[in-house]
């Protein structure tokens, strides 16, 4: 782990060197798998792979998948084949599908994917070992996530609470997939990534995960992943559209199987009050004073 901070932007941007492995440090971390869909996106790209190598995780499993690109995302990707566990270039029905790809070729005790143009934060697979290793048997870890711009600059901070399935579900996303790490066992068991989304792919994972009895999520502070504003993610493109639709739609899928009877209107006026106390009660007033005043 880093003993000095860095800034995100020196972390996704500094060559990376690989450190001598040690199968018996390896032994000490849970196995990550990382996946990272990848098409067109070579002005972004080669941060999200330095994002991951520069974790310096001794127990990582890095799969690139992509889909085809033309515009030199291929040359970037054969600079780090050594250091990834596979990669393609071929073409594919889309992000998710991409996604499952890897997703499928994964050994890892916990599985993640970073879009090729997000990248995680410094410390970020160490911060999941920590929690690991307190609390073997969790299966969802979720960090806070970054919102940047194309350069890296932090824009914004994004704070979780600790996850509840009702305000996942009523309010909407608990849960960033730049920060997201799932149990590769109970993706085998509940179904991968489903491919007839193009845009809620993370709230619907999530939301099958939360409806599930007995699964253990824990949110653990600090940021490790960042989600970036550039003109071309879908997230600018068909948000407004495409992802409203399917919002609902999953909204409505997951409801029935939610255990509260209690209404929508309740648990969205719950789940406000329920994020402003727990970061109030964290003293974190200035990032509550901040979200506020962009509510209004």
């Amino acid at each position: 782990m880093a003993s000095t901070p860095v800034s995100l932007h020196t972390f996704v941007t500094q060559p990376y060197s690989s450190a001598p492995a040690n199968p018996t440090d390896a032994s000490k971390y849970p196995k990550l798998t990382i996946v990272t869909p990848s098409y067109n996106q070579a002005q972004y790209l080669e941060r999200t792979i330095l994002s991951v190598l520069n974790q310096q995780y001794p127990n990582l499993e890095y799969f690139i998948m992509d889909g085809g690109s033309t515009d030199g995302s291929v040359d970037i990707i054969k600079k780090y084949e050594p250091y990834l566990a596979g990669w393609v270039s071929e073409k594919d029905k889309g992000q998710t599908d991409a996604i499952n790809k890897g997703f499928k070729r994964a050994t890892g005790d916990y599985v993640a994917f970073q879009n090729s143009d997000d990248v995680f934060a410094p410390d970020a697979f160490h911060r999941v070992a920590q929690a690991w290793r307190k609390a073997p048997d969790t299966d969802v870890f979720f960090g806070d996530m970054y919102i940047t711009n194309e350069t890296d600059v932090i824009l914004e901070e994004m704070r979780a609470p600790a996850f509840c399935a009702e305000c996942h579900i009523y309010e909407g996303m608990q849960v960033f997939n730049q920060s997201l790490f799932i149990r590769r066992e109970q993706l085998l068991r509940l179904g991968m990534l489903d491919e007839s989304l193009r845009f809620v792919i993370d709230y619907e994972i999530v939301a099958r995960l939360g409806v599930q009895p007995g699964m253990r999520f824990q949110h653990v502070d600090g940021f490790w992943g960042g989600f970036r504003v550039q003109p071309d993610a879908k997230s600018s493109t068909i948000a407004a559209t495409v992802g409203l639709q399917e919002h609902r739609q999953i909204k409505e899928k997951y409801q029935p199987m939610l255990t509260s009877r209690l209404g929508a209107s309740f648990w969205q006026r719950y789940c406000r009050l329920r994020k402003l106390m727990t970061f109030v009660l964290k003293g974190e007033f200035a990032y509550v004073r901040h979200r506020l005043r962009l509510n209004k």
